[in-house]
């Protein structure tokens, strides 16, 4: 076993160890993209396929328009099923997967769990991926998802002044960026902002980069190779790595976690104390033997249960004070 493994949550390990069994070097380590995509989303199918329907939540899909010049976003509406019309806050779901993999289906349950635990009509975000699609497709698109919900909050039986923005991993660097996107252009308006482990820093050069090789989930050479696809070639700016934002005055409180043995932990650390220096309202826990998305995969552990019940607690708060 690793030496960095030894290191982690024993009950969250468990699981870990096991994909590491069936796949050596983790999906990372599948060298063709479209087949490690394939791999993620059957493993992500087979570690929900035994739950039966959330009867509480009703889901819609629907395709909107893109942004200009791009295609058509797929974009997949929870409402709680006991909605009785009164206007509920909003949660603007981005999925992660180092903007080269993921899908709505993947990251379903939580949204759905969201969505049910929250009270709140989540609209969750398909986006276009790397390296078929560089940067910034993937903000475009989720900006464009975004002034689709706020130009349909009537129709939704959304409160426009409880609108929350929530992604994690790569989803957390697309949930920044488009929420400094909303400020810079003027708007949608989003009242709170949570980016769990955000992927944020192009650079790979702090010591959690460095310290984080051998993990098994998003290590070293996964990170550096998933910035390459996502830039493209081309110099990042502060929407393509926020962690390069000159400015991050006048963004919504906003709430960051990470794992103590995830590649992301220095990088998010310092985000956190740029944006209370720049007078955002921050919350932020740092979690020691977590793996980067634990609580993903090893839902049933008890560090995995505090992990969502502060991030649940944070957004009942937030939308509903």
């Amino acid at each position: 076993m690793s030496a960095q493994r030894d290191r982690l949550d024993p009950a969250s390990r468990e699981p870990l160890e096991m994909l590491l069994t069936a796949v050596p070097g983790g999906f990372n380590a599948i060298a063709d993209i479209v087949e490690r995509r394939a791999f993620v989303r059957q493993l992500l199918q087979s570690m929900t396929a035994d739950l039966p329907p959330n009867d509480r939540v009703v889901t819609e899909e629907r395709t909107i328009p893109g942004p200009p010049g791009g295609a058509d976003v797929t974009v997949r509406i929870y409402t709680p099923a006991d909605a009785t019309g009164v206007l509920l806050p909003g949660i603007f779901y981005i999925h992660g997967g180092g903007m080269i993999i993921g899908d709505l289906e993947g990251e379903h349950l939580r949204a759905q769990m969201l969505c049910e635990l929250v009270n709140a009509v989540v609209v969750s975000t398909d986006y276009r991926k790397a390296p078929e699609h560089p940067y910034p497709a993937q903000v475009d698109d989720c900006y464009a998802a975004l002034t689709w919900l706020s130009q349909h909050t009537t129709e939704l039986d959304i409160d426009p002044s409880r609108l929350a923005v929530y992604g994690g991993s790569a989803g957390g660097n697309l949930a920044i960026a488009t929420t400094m996107t909303a400020r810079d252009r003027g708007g949608p308006t989003i009242s709170f902002l949570m980016a769990p482990y955000p992927m944020i820093d192009d650079r790979n050069e702090t010591a959690s980069s460095h310290e984080v090789t051998e993990v098994g989930i998003w290590d070293r050479a996964g990170s550096i190779e998933a910035w390459s696809w996502f830039l493209g070639g081309k110099p990042a700016d502060g929407y393509a790595a926020p962690s390069r934002a000159t400015d991050l005055e006048g963004l919504p409180p906003t709430f960051i976690d990470v794992g103590e043995m995830d590649l992301f932990r220095d990088e998010d650390i310092a985000f956190v104390a740029r944006l209370t220096q720049a007078g955002v309202p921050t919350e932020f826990h740092l979690y020691p033997g977590a793996y980067h998305a634990s609580e993903v995969f090893a839902p049933e552990a008890a560090l995995s249960q505090r992990i969502w019940a502060a991030r649940l607690s944070a957004l009942a708060r937030a939308l509903h004070p």
